[in-house]
């Protein structure tokens, strides 16, 4: 396929892409990558920026697609990788796509299992990450105070 014909759909690291995104806005598409992630793969994949993705070439969206799934390997530092020194490999990884969504599922339930407090927290659906709950975040029934209620109290008061 030459770098002429133009694709409206991409599929790259098994997410479809839409061909009419610039590089890096379209790579950021897929869950795993950020688009200073994305910035990063594409300087290191040697392609234009601000290249349009259905003008990619085959050879383009190959390289593309190796350094998306090891990017380790082709030079991208370890603080970038969503999955730095990994429990039970101890290796610094990166996950995309359907792996990362089961590994923090299965990472949630290890730490209800253990009884962790940000186990608790996630198992009886309060916020994990030390926000105040007192006034935000609300769900339910209504919290605030009723203007009928205050007018019949203010009318059986006098």
């Amino acid at each position: 396929m030459s770098a002429k014909e133009f694709q409206h759909i991409v599929r790259i690291a098994g997410t479809d892409l839409d061909g009419t995104l610039k590089l890096n806005y379209a790579l950021a598409n897929i869950n795993g990558v950020g688009t200073q992630l994305a910035n990063a793969m594409v300087r290191k994949a040697n392609i234009p920026p601000q290249t349009r993705v259905g003008f990619l070439t085959e050879i383009d969206i190959e390289r593309l697609e190796d350094i998306v799934t090891n990017p380790s390997r082709h030079g991208i530092p370890a603080w970038m990788l969503n999955r730095s020194k990994d429990m039970d490999t101890g290796k610094d990884l990166h996950l995309i796509g359907a792996d990362l969504t089961l590994r923090i599922k299965t990472d949630i339930e290890e730490m209800k299992d253990i009884r962790s407090w940000r186990g608790y927290r996630h198992a009886y659906g309060l916020r994990v990450r030390g926000q105040h709950t007192k006034t935000t975040g609300r769900s339910g029934k209504a919290m605030g105070v009723k203007k009928k209620d205050l007018i019949r109290k203010g009318a059986a008061a006098t």
